[in-house]
């Protein structure tokens, strides 16, 4: 996953030049940018040209983490959190088809979860 750390370093990068340049809206230009991106993997799939769908694949990731490091510097998320519960509730899920749970089984316990650690910090 040296690919990965390397793109997010990089994009760690460019977060601090969007926060001195005035052409960025923040979380609202990558949220805006990843439609389009969704849009044109979505029109080079039934293309098959490998090359062109792994250059818009790699847009969706780019602008991915450019929500992320915005949204860390507008909100109190942080990366890393954001990654560490995609792996916990990925891992649940993938734990649990393997030990013959439904998705939705396991998925409904995990919103049942967040609920309640939605409820602590509300108080």
């Amino acid at each position: 996953m040296e690919s990965f750390e390397k793109l997010l370093q990089i994009a760690k990068r460019k977060a601090r030049f969007d926060q001195k340049s005035n052409w960025s809206n923040g979380s609202a230009t990558y949220l805006s940018e990843i439609k389009k991106e969704v849009d044109e993997v979505i029109e080079e799939i039934p293309l098959k040209r490998r090359c062109y769908l792994e250059e818009e694949l790699g847009d969706v990731l780019w602008d991915y983490l450019n929500i992320l490091l915005a949204l860390e510097q507008e909100t109190d998320i942080r990366v890393s959190s954001v990654l560490d519960r995609a792996c916990k509730k990925y891992d649940e899920r993938i734990s649990g088809i393997e030990s013959g749970q439904s998705w939705d089984e396991v998925k409904q316990r995990q919103k049942i979860i967040l609920a309640q650690e939605q409820e602590k910090e509300i108080k």
